[in-house]
């Protein structure tokens, strides 16, 4: 860790000296934050770290999926599965403890069963993402306990545009996998209706990679194996090497949103279509073909490339009316169905199993404001149902149906010191059609405290109190679950998760710049969690069940701890005759077990840096990116190895030369720049599959 903390500790002695220059020509607005209830807050009010990704910054970090967007933002790490399929992980908590939202509704998909499915929500036609923090994402429920990553689509205006048409084009090329990416947005208004397009397609082929498919201990443990192998005749597996062999990927999205928006009311409707191929690189389907004690099976057996082909319908209703009657100011509604499929084929031709998810959740939220406290009272409804057919099918099919009830309060004072707090209550059924019913009743509050002060300071500290309900693979797995390489063993009789949080933050803004710290602490009882066990197989209890190591989910205490660092500068006028501007954020957290051992998949410590200069109507800017060695690694997990990477990027906007409106830019990315070998340690594939190395990107974007 002593380099990233040597480069953190220079970073804000060479830029502090930057925001003693303060401008008075234009000051830097604050974002807003819309995911949370109640009004609409600034992220520099939330004690939580909040963070908003607007159109043109998501383009400008966009990645195939959505953890890989996002996995430069501070706190924020990645599942990566190849190009196909990754979730945010945020500060050292993902999958069932991440809540991945479209406009403020679940994806009601299959991605938190398993890190090789895909979450049906994207950043290449959104609007905006929200990420929140820890328990700023409690009124959305147990399964934000590590919390909320909205996505904001933007079909359903809930305002006028300012243009009667309005939107942008994107297209862009990669090197490092032959790639293309396209999106199209679009709005246009008639009277008081608003009717928003938007489509998108993304075909990747398998990408190169530095060097060598599997890291070094991967490969020094298959080598002492070999050694020991009795078999004379035993042949050698050629390394995969140069390009990571079936990581493909190709997406498709087509959406359409009709909205009425009256003086103080809007409704309207959006229909989705999300359609996406990826393979699985690392995935075996060998291992019941290995157990036949054939020596020849190897020989006789074509390769095969297995892949999942997805389809999502998704329809949104919403709705809102501002009554602003003295008490009640306004009244929210939101309706979504979905319907998601996807079936996983071990070869062209030769469908596997299939995974069903269709569902529907719906949320009311009534603004309020009594005593000078505002807020929002609320509930939200779930009921969905999630199934696996197959030969590889961990999941049965099981009912999940929720109800929850959510207070949220706020004030402050013209001292600028300000109170907020929060209660939700929740009843969730979970209902297996082999293992019967699980019953939970959940309760979960926060209370913080803040004071701003006139010099831009903000102070804070909050408590929050969390239950978590046990999700279907950790109640009912049982199989083969062949994206791990592992024999899974659900536990139906876990108790509810429960943590308690503590969490603190100091951040200053001015004119020209802003730097930040948020701590937390959080204790969890009956932290479940997947380790080595045992199953029965024909009889025997055993490590290994279907040619497998067994893994099986239990509970124990566990406690995390971290937080982020971050700040941002901006010099107006500086050297070369450029504005400059300079950001920077370092994020770290460590997760122990109760009996001495470290939690599986937690990101090192991690500084992300970068730096651009403006001439008009050119940029120039870089990025750097540390991360240390994980060597706290879980129980059946290896040493991940750190790594540095910089990323380059060159822009002209266009508009300053009459084309296109505002926002219309050609760029060129040189990302990876060294060739570096990357392994997430948040990543199932960490030892089997590196992130994509040198790449250069070029893309227009075109705004009207």
């Amino acid at each position: 860790m002593s380099r990233i903390l040597l480069l953190a500790s220079i970073s804000p002695l060479v830029l502090a000296p930057l925001v003693q220059a303060q401008s008075d020509d234009e000051r830097r607005e604050e974002t807003i934050i819309v995911t949370t209830p109640g009004p609409d807050r600034a992220a520099d009010e939330l004690i939580g770290k909040a963070t908003a990704v607007d159109r043109e910054d998501l383009l400008e970090t966009l990645q195939s999926t959505l953890g890989d967007t996002l996995d430069r933002q501070p706190g924020v790490s990645t599942t990566f599965f190849g190009q196909g399929a990754s979730r945010p992980v945020l500060r050292g908590l993902g999958a069932e403890r991440v809540q991945v939202l479209t406009n403020g509704i679940g994806v009601i998909d299959a991605s938190a069963a398993s890190p090789d499915h895909q979450v049906s929500a994207d950043g290449i036609d959104a609007e905006a993402i929200e990420i929140l923090r820890g328990p700023a994402a409690l009124a959305y429920g147990g399964q934000a306990i590590g919390g909320v990553v909205n996505v904001i689509d933007g079909l359903i205006a809930e305002e006028k545009p300012d243009q009667p048409v309005s939107g942008d084009l994107f297209a862009g090329y990669n090197s490092v996998n032959e790639g293309s990416e396209l999106a199209g947005r679009g709005q246009f208004v008639a009277g008081d209706f608003v009717l928003s397009l938007s489509a998108s397609q993304r075909d990747f082929d398998k990408y190169d990679i530095p060097d060598f498919a599997e890291s070094s201990l991967q490969r020094a443990l298959e080598e002492a194996e070999e050694e020991d192998h009795d078999d004379d005749d035993h042949e050698e597996e050629e390394e995969v090497r140069d390009t990571l062999e079936n990581s493909f990927v190709e997406t498709q999205t087509l959406a359409a949103g009709l909205s009425w928006v009256g003086d103080n009311a809007f409704l309207g409707i959006a229909v989705r279509q999300q359609t996406s191929e990826y393979g699985l690189p690392g995935h075996s389907h060998e291992h019941e073909h290995e157990e036949d004690g054939d020596d020849h099976g190897d020989e006789e057996e074509e390769e095969e490339n297995p892949f999942i082909d997805l389809e999502q319908t998704r329809i949104d209703v919403r709705g809102g009316v501002s009554v602003n009657n003295g008490f009640l100011t306004d009244v929210t509604g939101t309706l979504a169905i979905v319907d998601y499929e996807h079936t996983e084929f071990e070869a062209p031709g030769e469908a596997g199993t299939v995974f069903d998810s269709e569902g529907v959740e719906g949320r009311l939220e009534l603004g309020h404001e009594i005593g000078g406290f505002t807020g929002a009272v609320g509930v939200q409804f779930i009921d969905k149902t999630l199934d696996a057919v197959g030969e590889e099918a961990f999941l049965t099919k099981t009912d999940t149906q929720s109800f929850g009830a959510f207070l949220y309060e706020t004030q402050e004072w013209d001292s600028g010191f300000g109170i907020e707090g929060g209660l939700r209550v929740e009843m969730v059924e979970l209902d297996n059609v082999d293992m019967g019913s699980a019953d939970f009743d959940l309760f979960s509050g926060s209370i913080g405290i803040h004071q701003h002060y006139a010099s831009g300071l903000f102070l804070g500290g909050q408590v929050s109190y969390t239950e978590r309900a046990p999700n279907e693979s950790e109640l009912f797995a049982f199989g083969p679950h062949l994206a791990t390489e592992q024999f899974e063993v659900g536990n139906a009789t876990l108790n509810k998760e429960t943590g308690l949080n503590l969490e603190a933050t100091a951040r200053w803004r001015g004119d020209n710049g802003s730097i930040g710290v948020n701590v937390f602490h959080t204790d969890f009882n009956d932290f479940i969690y997947l380790t080595p066990g045992l199953a029965f197989e024909d009889g025997v209890v055993s490590d290994e069940a279907d040619g497998l190591p067994v893994f099986a989910f239990t509970q124990e205490g566990a406690s995390f701890y971290g937080g982020e660092i971050y700040a941002e500068y901006f010099i107006d006028a500086g050297p070369l005759g450029a504005e400059w501007a300079f950001d920077a954020s370092l994020d770290f957290v460590e997760g122990d077990l109760d009996s001495g051992g470290n939690v599986p998949f937690v990101p090192p410590v991690t500084l992300n840096a970068g730096a651009s200069a403006e001439w008009g109507a050119f940029e120039l800017g870089a990025a750097i990116t540390v991360a240390e060695d994980q060597v706290d690694a879980g129980e059946g997990s290896l040493v991940t190895d750190g790594y540095t990477t910089l990323d380059l990027r060159g822009e002209v906007d266009l508009s300053d030369f009459g084309i296109g409106a505002d926002g219309t830019e050609a760029f060129i990315e040189a990302r990876n720049v060294t060739d570096e070998e990357v392994r997430y340690a948040t990543s199932v594939l960490k030892d089997v599959a590196p992130a994509p190395g040198q790449n250069i990107r070029v893309g227009i974007r075109v705004a009207f």
